[in-house]
């Protein structure tokens, strides 16, 4: 089986609008399980399931539950990250407009685990309609005494509040996204102290992707034992796909870990658009590795991708036909994050802009063997030193172009030398 709906379970059946239909279809169920559960089993639920953060660094995430519950200070927060920026992820925004209680149920366990009394769920300023209908379920919660004070009778008290980013890419970095929560500028703060010993006001806190909340209601409801059988034994359970560029059918797809990439463009998106033949894939989103076609029968899993210093990110594909051109793509991309960067480190704040200016010398064919050393130790500097995960994630599409594709760059030295003589 290709697909397998279990995140995705709902999607057509009900009304998003509707708390009537999510319950209608077992939604809230497996919040009342947890309430009769230890707190600490609740937990140990989803240590026994062996899911790890959805939303691209790919963190243990009992650890994060495990190390919040540990926390004295008060109140605790639960922090939903819906700030989905990186361009080519699509899954979140989907998950919250078809079926927004599973996220707001995934944090009411946390909660529960935690003893976090405050949740707050950061959408992307863009999300308009994925924020309204976030803003209709939390109140249809409410109405339905599932948050607030002494939710269904057990004592326990969680609110939630809908909060809006601005457009800022860095604020899905969490420690920025903090910040601007916080009421200051969407910069990332120097760790440690991490989120959970020191987050939100200064309080602990804990901060998930929309699409990791959404997967404790499945964990609580079919065991983390249960839920640990699917997919490999480093990647457990399902990943949404958000598939796009030169291909069929695009789209959000449910997989489980351990599906080839080609079967996922072949089969589930179709195969490339116009007939054309495939020239490239990125995956993760921009700050994801550029990888060649002979390398699609790697599975979906995080210690595959780690092999080659990368992550399975949010689980972005962009298919790329041979119409495009090398050197425009990663102009584009370093593009994109030299404009989005927050400023705040040197490395990022100026090794963006130079790797704009070398990957212009390719581009007008004035490249040499130095530039080809300089741009690599320029994504290395950046790579290695930047303050958060925009720097250090930025010149992955560069760094994995010249591992993969370094033939492309001595053809343009090459081409360049040859305009030069002439």
């Amino acid at each position: 089986m290709i697909t397998m709906p279990l995140l995705t379970k709902r999607f057509g059946k009900i009304r998003p609008t509707s708390i009537k239909d999510y319950m209608a279809h077992e939604g809230y169920e497996a919040f009342k399980k947890a309430l009769l559960m230890d707190r600490i089993e609740v937990i140990g639920e989803v240590e026994r399931s062996k899911i790890r953060g959805r939303g691209g660094a790919g963190f243990p995430a009992h650890i994060k539950l495990m190390a919040l519950a540990k926390e004295k200070a008060t109140p605790k927060y639960v922090v939903c990250n819906a700030d989905e920026g990186e361009p080519g992820n699509f899954k979140d925004r989907h998950l919250m407009e078809h079926d927004p209680h599973a996220v707001i149920e995934g944090m009411l366990i946390a909660a529960y685990a935690t003893r976090a009394t405050h949740g707050v769920i950061y959408i992307r300023g863009e999300y308009q309609h994925a924020m309204n209908l976030m803003k209709q379920a939390v109140k249809a919660a409410y109405e339905e005494k599932l948050l607030g004070d002494n939710i269904l009778d057990q004592g326990m008290s969680f609110d939630i509040e809908i909060r809006s980013g601005a457009g800022s890419y860095v604020c899905g970095e969490e420690f920025a996204l903090l910040e601007s929560l916080e009421g200051k500028a969407g910069r990332t703060r120097v760790k440690p102290p991490f989120p959970t010993e020191k987050g939100l006001f200064g309080k602990p806190t804990l901060i998930n992707n929309v699409e990791t909340f959404a997967n404790y209601p499945v964990i609580i409801d079919m065991t983390g034992a249960a839920y640990a059988k699917i997919g490999t034994p480093s990647s457990t359970g399902t990943k949404l796909i958000s598939l796009s560029g030169n291909v069929k059918n695009k789209g959000v797809y449910e997989v489980p870990f351990g599906v080839p990439i080609r079967t996922i463009i072949n089969e589930l998106g179709g195969g490339v658009a116009g007939g054309r033949k495939l020239k490239m894939v990125q995956l993760g989103g921009a700050c994801g590795p550029i990888i060649p076609e002979y390398m699609l029968d790697m599975i979906v899993d995080f210690d595959r991708f780690e092999e080659f210093e990368s992550k399975t990110g949010a689980g972005a594909i962009i298919v790329i036909d041979d119409r495009f051109d090398f050197f425009d793509l990663l102009s584009n991309i370093s593009r994109f994050f030299a404009h989005e960067s927050c400023g705040k480190c040197t490395p990022c704040r100026e090794g963006n802009l130079q790797l704009i200016k070398t990957i212009q010398k390719f581009i007008d064919k004035k490249a040499t063997e130095k530039d080809l050393s300089a741009l690599e130790s320029q994504a290395r500097v950046m790579h290695y030193t930047s303050l958060c995960g925009l720097g250090q994630t930025a010149p992955t599409a560069i760094i994995s172009m010249l591992y993969f594709f370094r033939g492309v760059f001595l053809e343009r030295i090459e081409a360049s030398e040859m305009e030069v003589s002439s």
